[in-house]
């Protein structure tokens, strides 16, 4: 690749960001150039093909809220999609209940679901109240104890691999839903006839989510692969490849910020330093091939007891019937430990699981279990998140580096954040060309 002198707007990362931004620069007609260190598109919203069965990276959903977002993804992936209505349910003592825990524990043994009860109560009439720090203090403050006990500090725990004492207050407005008093009290006495939550149905393709990476990749076909820059020149707006240089005026950013910040050449020892602070967790799952259907309709299960090896379990075919054979089903299988598994002891333990949790008949009947890693998973909302952010994203501006998208921003958000990220991303950029 030879030195090129300029380009207005240069974007890292082929993923959801990064293409929705090329899009929306692309119908603006403002030039740019878009690299991917893959040979493919789409990050983590990609669909496998293994064994006859097609695996995502784990549950991805499109919760499209914006009318203009949706209309844009329905025109990219076409007709050949479903709109599905959530069935997600939780696994404790020994039984299922409706998704949120903390608005249904009707069904639950009689005495968790009267300490959990009691618990919302004392906590919603409590005049002892205090601004949460924690993650934990909040679930304290707004559930009670026997909630926070039974369902949201372990599961919580699990999913983020590090205990919510960890994990700032902060992040979680959104995506926990904070039940009103009357709907605890119909939960608990299985009244409550309303789903909660941001998630309560969604848009998916029917060959899989990699179909919306498929179809906006296929609008772009100046995307560059496996070209990822080993530094970035930030005085001389560079970036640095293996075999030359490419100047920006702009530049996208959705690598992980801790990444970014790593490849910056030229940047102040206290933004590399906020940038070590920035924490996230790995994730390992099994993908699963079943020989027959599942045993329940479930989407996903919330698994929040230490005695299982995983805090959730999926069904990909109950999103659509295409990603298994006829008569057969695929799972995705998230789990609690970050260390990395032994298959041997793993598989059986999985499927004994399933077959407890009436997913399965008999242990027998996985065909397939293939172990997959998600390097980064979830950023962690730590203690030291907000100040190294309040470094790091001057900084950045201050640069014409616009960093977007669930780890280019560092956050936690959807599918249709993603998009929008890349909208916003296109937007600033351009406003730095001005």
């Amino acid at each position: 690749m030879a030195t090129t002198p300029h380009v207005p707007i240069a974007i890292l990362g082929a993923g959801l960001t990064g293409m929705s931004a090329a899009l929306d620069l692309g119908e603006k007609k403002v030039e740019h150039r878009i690299f991917e260190k893959l040979a493919h598109a789409g990050g983590h919203a990609i669909t496998l093909e293994d064994d006859g069965f097609r695996f995502d990276r784990t549950g991805h959903l499109l919760h499209l809220r914006d009318p203009e977002m949706r209309k844009r993804v329905l025109s990219w992936i076409g007709d050949d999609w479903v709109e599905v209505k959530r069935r997600s349910v939780i696994w404790s003592h020994g039984r299922y209940s409706r998704y949120p825990f903390q608005a249904n524990t009707f069904g639950l043994p009689p005495d968790v679901a009267n300490e959990c009860l009691l618990g919302f109560i004392k906590a919603h009439f409590s005049t002892e109240k205090t601004e949460p720090k924690t993650f934990e203090e909040f679930c304290l403050a707004h559930f009670g104890e026997g909630i926070s006990r039974h369902f949201m500090i372990p599961y919580n725990s699990r999913l983020w691999g590090v205990h919510p004492s960890e994990i700032t207050a902060d992040w979680c407005s959104r995506f926990v839903p904070l039940p009103k008093l009357e709907d605890v009290v119909a939960g608990a006495v299985g009244l409550n006839d309303r789903e909660l939550g941001y998630n309560t149905s969604f848009v998916y393709p029917r060959l899989g989510i990699g179909e919306l990476s498929k179809a906006m990749a296929s609008r772009l076909p100046q995307i560059e692969y496996q070209k990822a820059p080993t530094r970035v020149d930030v005085a001389r707006k560079r970036l640095v490849f293996d075999d030359g240089e490419v100047g920006y005026d702009a530049l996208i950013s959705t690598a992980p910020l801790s990444v970014l910040v790593g490849m910056l050449d030229g940047a102040p020892a206290e933004v590399k330093a906020a940038g070590d602070k920035l924490r996230c967790s790995h994730l390992y799952y099994l993908d699963v091939g079943t020989r027959t259907p599942s045993g329940t309709d479930h989407h996903w299960v919330y698994v929040p007891e230490e005695k299982y090896p995983f805090y959730r379990i999926g069904c990909y075919s109950h999103f659509s019937a295409a990603l298994a054979p006829e008569g057969k089903a695929c799972f995705y299988v998230e789990l609690a430990s970050r260390e990395a598994p032994d298959m041997s002891t793993l598989v059986p333990e999985v499927a004994r699981a399933m077959v407890e949790m009436g997913i399965l008949k008999s242990p027998d009947d996985i065909e397939v279990a293939h172990l997959r890693r998600i390097d980064h998973a979830y950023v962690i909302f730590d203690h030291a998140y907000f100040p190294s952010l309040d470094v790091i994203r001057p900084y950045l501006e201050s640069q014409g580096i616009v960093s977007a998208g669930r780890y280019g921003g560092w956050n936690y958000s959807s599918m249709e954040d993603a998009l929008l990220f890349g909208v916003d991303a296109a937007l600033r950029a351009t406003q730095i060309l001005v």
